[in-house]
Parts: structure tokens; sequence; C-alpha cells
């Protein structure tokens, strides 16, 4: 028996000495792994828990006029942010409880954080006050991984909102995240979403900075990583300098308190916007910081469509405003000399129709056709020049196409050619009757009022056409460094002759009896103008005014539509007279009932993109 009981413990001995030395074995390769195979990922992993990299946002870039006006503005704003993985999840009520928030929205922006990366904070709640900002100040130590950034807020200094060409910044979306550099952008950065703020975004932007700190296994804040030579400051955005007089912009903003429509100013000399509105419209202010739900779902339910940019998006018949185009094709091509005339009688009949016009004028030449907006000259003319020369011509002046103006959001409106006719319409199922209304600026034809302003900018120049923009400069603020902002021009080739005809018929639309819209003469300048009724069928007539002035020099070229008004002389054409009376004099002369002093034109309005900038780049130095 006991010679069995020695068998029986040597074996349980070599069971335990096979079992150890298995354990020892595992114990040996699991070191091996941890010190040589995944040495380098489990490095990395402790290095990110002992140092937390705070990212630093840079200031966006501010917004002056043309006379050096501060119209876009930024203001300091507190951002609740939460470290994913030092954050107890339990506290999520509790923090709820101090920042008015959600626990389901908090959750969410946590969760959002994490999947972009644990290691940075996400922000969970913007433009938080300071009372908030102390209440979590006070609950720090229970509140591990909870922190706040001050970050800039965009703030408006002038009364007129131009909220379609400055646009508005919003947090960025999955989609934009996705598709964006990971070292610019990060969950619950801002970008700009329309207008001057989304075309230029990489400019005034800047790029981020960041701020390394060294942390305890707790997450606290112990120091600053390797006495802070590894921080990068952040670069701020660069300053625009815009084209735009928002002293003209306030006006003209004021001028469509009630209405429906868009204006667009141009300084024909370089193609600088001058004013900008679209009506109705909105206060940026609402999208700055925090935008309330009910305030966004309000603005994108609203009948009156306030987010729709209605001088860039639109594409409503220009009526009468563009008979010019088939006078300048007509000239041109020698279909007629300025002197052929017509009889009207008030009516043109053609085929089974009868197209009408407004008066009886009598004995018409082309001069006079202009002046008093005489459709039955229009429409017989257009008979005459046929479709494919009108579109030529209208597409020298750049209709059928987008401007160019530097915003995101524009249409190229429609100007239909014998291609377009055929597609639309089958080849035999049109007919020359269409060319009838054509003549007039009705029918297929569709524009918007910025590509309206081009071409009374170009009517100005004699040809020269110059691409919008509303930008003139950036300062790069780190450098102190101006660069212009780059734009093209071209030229529509035209004999003097033809443009001088067309030109005195403008002239004499505002300045002589019996022309469509003396409402918009100056008091000491002569300018030149045409004003359109174009039908809709869904309502009153919309009202438009193309103009341009001094005549001789011009320095300002406007369109102006109002929608269901009427006629264009009697609405619209006003609008434009008080809007170039501004431009001209500084002020509204015809109100104060004095003698108009000396015009600021000179002072008003740029001379050359670089005269304004460098007068703006003084008054920032100083």
């Amino acid at each position: 028996m006991p010679v069995l009981d020695d068998i029986q413990v040597y074996e349980k001995r070599r069971v335990l000495y096979v079992v150890f030395s298995l354990l020892f074995l595992l114990l040996f390769y699991r070191l091996y792994e941890l010190q040589l195979i995944y040495r380098d990922v489990y490095g990395q992993q402790a290095q990110e828990n002992s140092i937390r990299v705070i990212p630093k946002e840079p200031i966006r870039g501010y917004m002056y006029d043309r006379n050096n006006r501060l119209v876009v503005d930024n203001r300091a704003s507190f951002t609740v942010t939460v470290m994913p993985y030092e954050f107890d999840r339990k506290k999520i009520p509790f923090l709820a409880s101090l920042i008015n928030l959600s626990p389901e929205e908090i959750k969410a922006a946590i969760d959002r954080g994490a999947m972009y990366n644990r290691f940075i904070p996400a922000k969970v709640k913007r433009d938080v006050d300071q009372k908030t900002v102390a209440a979590l100040e006070e609950n720090r130590d229970k509140l591990p991984g909870v922190d706040y950034q001050i970050e800039s807020t965009r703030t408006y200094t002038t009364p007129a909102h131009a909220s379609h060409i400055l646009g508005y910044t919003k947090e960025i979306s999955e989609w934009q995240l996705s598709r964006s550099d990971p070292e610019e952008y990060a969950q619950g950065d801002v970008v700009g979403s329309s207008g001057v703020e989304a075309k230029y975004e990489t400019a005034i932007r800047g790029k981020k900075g960041a701020e390394y700190s060294t942390v305890n296994v707790r997450g606290q804040i112990v120091g600053s990583f390797d006495q802070g030579t590894k921080n990068k400051p952040a670069i701020d955005g660069s300053d625009l300098y815009l084209t735009m007089d928002f002293a003209l912009q306030a006006l003209a903003e004021s001028l469509f308190a009630d209405k429906r429509g868009a204006l667009v100013a141009i300084d024909p000399r370089d193609g600088g916007i001058l004013a900008f509105v679209s009506k109705p419209d909105y206060n940026l202010s609402l999208l700055s910081g925090v935008t309330p739900k009910a305030v966004w779902r309000d603005l994108n339910s609203n009948e009156s469509r306030p987010l729709f940019n209605r001088a860039t998006l639109t594409r409503y018949p220009p009526g009468s405003t563009f008979k010019m185009i088939l006078a300048l094709a007509a000239l041109e091509k020698g279909i007629i000399t300025p002197d052929w005339t017509i009889q009207c009688g008030g009516a043109f009949p053609f085929g089974n129709k009868v197209f009408k016009d407004l008066h009886v004028h009598g004995s018409v030449d082309l001069r006079k056709a202009i002046q008093v907006s005489c459709n039955v000259y229009f429409y017989r003319l257009m008979l005459m020049v046929g479709l494919d020369t009108w579109s030529h011509y209208a597409s020298e002046f750049g209709f059928g196409k987008q401007t160019g103006l530097d915003i995101i959001e524009e249409s190229p409106g429609l100007l239909p050619t014998t291609s377009y006719m055929n597609k639309r319409y089958g080849e035999r199922g049109w007919t020359r009757g269409f060319l009838v209304s054509l003549g007039i600026g009705q029918g297929e034809l569709g524009v918007t009022p910025v590509q309206m302003a081009c071409y009374a900018m170009a009517l100005a120049n004699r040809g020269t056409y110059y691409q919008p923009h509303t930008v003139a400069a950036f300062l790069d603020r780190s450098t102190d460094s101006l660069k212009l902002n780059p734009y093209s021009s071209r030229k529509i080739t035209l004999t003097d002759n033809t443009w001088d005809v067309v030109r005195e018929g403008m002239r004499r639309v505002v300045e002589e009896p019996g022309g469509t819209a003396r409402s918009a003469r100056i008091k000491g300048f002569q300018s030149g103008g045409k004003t359109g009724t174009a039908q809709n069928p869904h309502g009153e007539d919309h009202a438009w005014y193309v103009g341009f002035a001094p005549f001789e020099n011009p320095t300002i070229a406007i369109a102006v539509l109002v929608e269901n008004a009427g006629y264009g002389g009697a609405v619209a054409a006003p609008i434009a007279g008080l809007c170039i009376e501004k431009h001209l004099y500084g002020r509204l002369i015809r109100f104060d009932g004095k003698q108009p002093t000396a015009p600021i034109v000179a002072d008003g309005a740029m001379t050359s993109p670089i005269t304004s900038v460098e007068r703006a780049t003084r008054g920032a130095k100083q």
C-alpha cells in the first residue's frame, strides 16, 4: 500500500509540473507579445492616455465693406465639451441638469464624438451663458472629462441684413465631415453654409492649433507636455474686404420692406457688387450661435420663402427690359437702320392672334421705340431678326449661363434657341408666333436679377463685361499682407454706332418726356434705363427696371425686380432712382429741401479695387 501511495503522489506532481509549465509558457508568450509584437500599438495607446490634445480654434476672418465699415464681427462664446473616454455616462442626467439639455441629446453628441475620436473633446452644447460655465466649474471634480472651450460666433454690426450674399455658418454635417480632411475639420466644427461664408470658407476659416497637456491616470491635467514645445498656435482666418456699400444696402433693403423681389447694384468699372437684396430675407443673427429648432423650422416652412435667393435663383421673363438685346442684334447685323420706322396702332395681328400694346404710339423709330417701350415695333423686329441671331447676342451678354458671382447658389436661367424649342415642342410643335412674345421679353425666356444687373453693366460700359464679385481682397492677419481677389473680364464687340443708338434710347427713357422711367431721374445727373412689365400667369405682373448712371461715366448699374407689383415704371424705377441718388450723393437729396452739394461719386464708389483696398487696409492698421 505505501508503494501505491508513492506512485499516486508522483503522478499528481507530474500533472502539476505540466500545468505550471504551460502557464509559464503562456505568460512568457504574452510578455513577448506585449513587449515585442504589439509594442508600437500599445505604446501609442499609452501615449494617448498620458497626453491630452486640446484643439485651439482660430478666429474666423472679419468682413469690411468698401468704406472700411466692419460689417461681420465675432463675439466670444462658450461651448461645453465632453471627452468620451474619460466621461462616466452615469453622470449624463446630472450634466443635463446643469447645461439645460436633454440626456438623449448629450448621449447622441458623445456617441458622435466617440465614433470620430474618443480622445478628442466632443462638442455637446454651444453658446452657453456664464452662469452655466460657473456651474460646471463648481462641479468639475464630479464630472471628469467635462470642460468648455471659448469659440467665436458671428455677430453683425449693421442694420442691413444682406443675408443672401453674406451667408451663414452652421455645424458641419456628417456628410461634409466624411468628405473633409480630418486634420482640418472635426465633429462639431462650424463651417460656412451659404453665400460668401461658404464660398470663401478656406480663406476665412483659418487653421486649427493644438495644446498638448500631460494627464494622470484619472484624466486630470498635471502640466504642459514637453514644456509646451509641441504646442501649435491657431492661425486666424483672413479678413475679407467687400465691394459692397452697406449704407446703400440698408437703403435698398428698406425700400423692399413690404415687397417681394430682388435688387442688384454693380460698379460697372470693375464688376464689384454695391448692393444685393433678396426679399423676404432673414436676420443672420438668428443663425449665429445656436439656432432653436422652432426658428429653423419656421424659416424653412414659411410661405414667403425667406431662405430662397431671389437675386440668383429666380427665372422670370424680363419683359421690355430685354428689348435692347433685340435692338443691338438688328443694328449690328444691318437688318435695320436707326431710322427704320413703323406705324404703331396699338396692336399687331399675326396668324390667328392679335398681340397688343399698351398705347397707340403712331410713327416710331428705334430710339423712340425704346423710349416709349413700343411693343409693336419689337414684335415686328423679332420676326426680322430671328430666334438664333437674337439668342446669340443674348448669350454674349451672359444670359443662359451663370455669371460667376462669388456665391455658391446661382441659376443659369433659360435662353431659348432653335434646338431648345425643337426639343421642348418638337420641330413642328412651335411656330413663329412664339418669337413674337420673345421680342418683348416674354415666353420661354427666363433670367435672374444678377444677370440683368450684369446686362446693365455691359450697356453702361459699351460692352465691357466684368465678372460680378463681392470680395475685393483678402488680408492675411498673420503676415499683414494683402491679396487682391482675381476676376475675369471680356469685351462684347459691337460698333460704336450700335452702342450710341441703343444707349440714347435708354437715356430718353429716363430723361425725355414720354419716357417710361421718368420716376428714376436724378437731379444733377443724366442716366439711362429701361422699364419692364413681365406678365405672370399666376397673378399680378412683375415690375422690372435696369439702368445706369451717370450716363457718360457710369459708376453704378442696377437691376430691380418687384414681384406681383404691376408696372416697372411705377414701382421698380422709383426704387432704382432712390438707390442711384444715394450712391451718387451719399444721401437722398430729394427729401432734405436743399440744393444738392457736390456729388461724392469718387469717394462713394471704387475708382479701382486697389484704391479701395488700400484705403481699407490703412484704416484697419490704424
